[in-house]
């Protein structure tokens, strides 16, 4: 593994060294990296976006060679380092703007700052605001995310902690292509995750393995503030999917998880693809199906052909094993560069910890009368914030 990091790095300096070439002829391989996808046109609206997409992967690239694989890039202590285009779709959609932000991260920091049931939590813009983002500046609403969260992943350790991308059994799960990230983003900008599932093995992996690879995942691309606003859109081929998968679970394990996780996990999941559903499967479709939201539900979609995917999302986000451009291996080669530099912190969320759920309030669960007065105050205060 180390000595693919270090040719991963050196592959990126090569291509980091094309940054304000222009004109010019590149390399091969800097062409097979950042290659424009021919099925876009320079005249299109995709393509003038896939066009901006290839600067802000050079960025990201460029990120993953100074951070030197250690995931510490620096942010705006406000989290206000959004492209225009982004910023435009959180004013829009999660009612944030740069004083909303400023002044709901203040609270958000003031109420841990107070807080005896959580230690050691992270206080950086960008783990704040994903939960933020998720509740759209809901203060209350945030916080109880947050130790929905933390509740989610202490009950569930032994599936949800110690995500590390260099953990050989994770780390050739990713490569295997079992769950990987497209370097490109779609039309809308999100960030496209792939699951090829039959490459998990039954008699190797456990549910653990898959557990973690989901989560290590799902945490590295919320490290980016553009993801957590854009939102994300999942392809899922069950194509040869074992069956015996399904015993890898404990059934009442399997039911939480799939409801906690929509409930925990501060993600915007914009839609969730399913290629290739075999028949004996359907009934774990279902299920699963029965422990969400209806919301979720009806993001949804099932495809019996790559055809009818392909009607619904941009085939150059797609590895060229499924109409794209770029050899899946590629693909995955990439996402674990961005996995790996993102290890330290990562790692680094085990030492969260929640000392007490008393603090999280349930359907079952009525609010006591001290904690009433204090979420009337946080959400008076929040409601200032739009005419402040």
């Amino acid at each position: 593994m180390t000595e693919f990091i270090l040719q991963l790095a050196g592959r990126i300096r090569d291509i980091t060294r094309m940054d304000g070439v222009s004109g010019g002829e590149h390399s091969g391989s800097v062409q097979k990296v950042l290659r424009r996808p021919s099925c876009l046109q320079e005249s299109s609206p995709v393509s003038r976006h896939r066009l901006a997409h290839d600067d802000q992967r050079a960025a990201l690239l460029h990120r993953i060679s100074s951070t030197k694989m250690t995931g510490t890039d620096r942010e705006p202590e406000d989290g206000g380092n959004l492209p225009t285009e982004v910023e435009n779709v959180a004013r829009k959609e999660l009612r944030e703007d740069p004083n909303t932000r400023k002044q709901a991260l203040r609270l958000m920091r003031e109420w841990l700052a107070k807080n005896r049931d959580i230690s050691n939590c992270r206080t950086d813009s960008n783990f704040l605001l994903r939960f933020l983002r998720v509740k759209k500046f809901s203060v209350p609403m945030a916080q109880q995310t947050l130790l929905k969260y933390l509740n989610f992943r202490q009950t569930f350790s032994h599936l949800l902690m110690r995500l590390d991308p260099l953990d050989p059994v994770v780390e050739g799960l990713i490569r295997s292509g079992y769950i990987f990230v497209s370097p490109y983003r779609d039309a809308l900008g999100r960030r496209v995750v792939i699951y090829i599932t039959r490459m998990l093995d039954p008699q190797v992996h456990t549910a653990a393995h898959m557990c973690q690879a989901h989560m290590l995942t799902y945490e590295t691309l919320l490290e980016e503030d553009k993801n957590q606003v854009m939102g994300v859109c999942h392809v899922a081929d069950l194509r040869q999917l074992p069956l015996s998968t399904v015993t890898l679970w404990d059934p009442n394990e399997f039911s939480t998880i799939v409801k906690w996780g929509e409930q925990s996990v501060p993600m915007r999941h914009k839609e969730i693809h399913f290629l290739n559903v075999p028949t004996p499967l359907r009934y774990v479709y279902d299920f699963a199906c029965s422990r969400i939201s209806e919301k979720m539900k009806n993001r949804f979609v099932l495809h019996n052909s790559l055809d009818q995917l392909h009607n619904r999302i941009d085939t150059c986000v797609l590895p060229k094993e499924y109409g794209g451009t770029m050899p899946m291996t590629e693909m995955i080669e990439l996402w674990l560069g961005e996995v790996t530099a993102k290890r330290e912190r990562l790692l680094g969320l085990d030492n969260i910890q929640l000392l007490s759920t008393d603090g999280i309030i349930s359907r079952k669960k009525k609010y006591p009368q001290d904690h009433k007065s204090n979420i009337t105050s946080l959400t008076g205060s929040f409601r200032k914030l739009e005419v402040d």
